[in-house]
């Protein structure tokens, strides 16, 4: 042991005086390398045998999910099919124009904005995929955002959650219609100028209203967390989370939505009637006995 330890002393000393002795560590770990990987094969193969075991687990626990998940969501359809049925019905009773399905095409996530006062994503579908700026973009549970930049094979895609987007929501419960803003954090949106006696509460889901003619009705976008009352404010302070999840997902549907119907221009709402056919809304239009 006296002697082990002469030796290395002298083997440090001069290691640390003389640079020759990098050469001579450089062939003595080329001859140890073997050594070293004999040694290490047991704990890898322990390592490996761990890691193929808690994998096959995880995937076990995953397949009872999603199983779990498919009776969920088929109890969901089952269910849907008669509430589809009973609104054509009632759509053909009111004389409504029937609703027709939005095509749609899937992504998938190439890359986040390193920005942290940006909420941007690129995904893997560009203009050759039919991809425009302004198309909307949703995964599994709801509205992600919209595209912003196009260009061959890749999409520049804005968060609902970044703080200069905004779009019109209506609750789902009754039909009230405001403003949803991002407000800079994946977790939270703001409802803007909602009055302080709005019918609006903790839990209720929020929705695509349709009105700015970009996003489709109906596609769910977020659900209040708080409503705050301020005394003598005339606006109350409503938060939402959004039902997307934006840090988690990978991949996403982009909406093809139904072209809307036309709008009539401008110079058609101040056409006047002629004057032989005005008539007093009083009496109702005229008859030809009357006439």
């Amino acid at each position: 042991m006296l002697a082990c330890a002469v030796a290395a002393s002298i083997l440090m000393f001069v290691d640390h005086r003389f640079t020759r002795m990098e050469e001579v560590r450089a062939q003595l770990t080329t001859v140890v390398a073997p050594i070293q990987w004999l040694v290490a094969v047991p704990s890898d193969i322990l390592a490996w045998g761990s890691l193929a075991l808690s994998d096959q687990r995880g995937l076990v626990e995953e397949n009872r999910r999603l199983r779990e998940q498919i009776l969920h969501l088929s109890h969901r359809v089952q269910h849907m099919s008669s509430l589809t049925a009973e609104n054509v019905r009632l759509r053909e009773l009111l004389g409504a124009a029937a609703r027709t399905e939005a095509e749609y095409i899937t992504a998938e996530l190439l890359s986040l904005d390193a920005d942290p006062f940006t909420h941007q994503m690129v995904i893997d579908r560009g203009r050759r995929n039919g991809v425009y700026v302004g198309q909307p973009v949703m995964d599994a549970s709801g509205l992600v955002g919209q595209v912003t930049a196009v260009s061959a094979y890749s999409s520049r895609v804005l968060m609902v959650a970044d703080a200069s987007h905004a779009l019109p929501i209506q609750v789902n419960r009754n039909g009230l219609r405001f403003v949803l803003q991002g407000s800079g954090q994946y977790d939270a949106l703001r409802v803007v100028h909602v009055p302080d006696t709005a019918d609006i509460r903790q839990g209720d889901l929020l929705v695509t209203s349709g009105l700015a003619g970009r996003f489709p009705s109906g596609y769910p976008v977020a659900r209040v967390t708080e409503v705050v009352h301020d005394p003598g404010q005339p606006f109350a302070r409503v938060t939402a989370e959004p039902v997307a999840r934006l840090q988690r997902s990978r991949h996403f549907l982009l909406i093809f939505p139904p072209a809307p119907p036309p709008v009539p221009e401008d110079e058609m709402w101040d056409r006047e009637l002629p004057e032989e056919a005005e008539v007093d809304a009083s009496l109702g239009p005229a008859t030809e006995e009357q006439e």
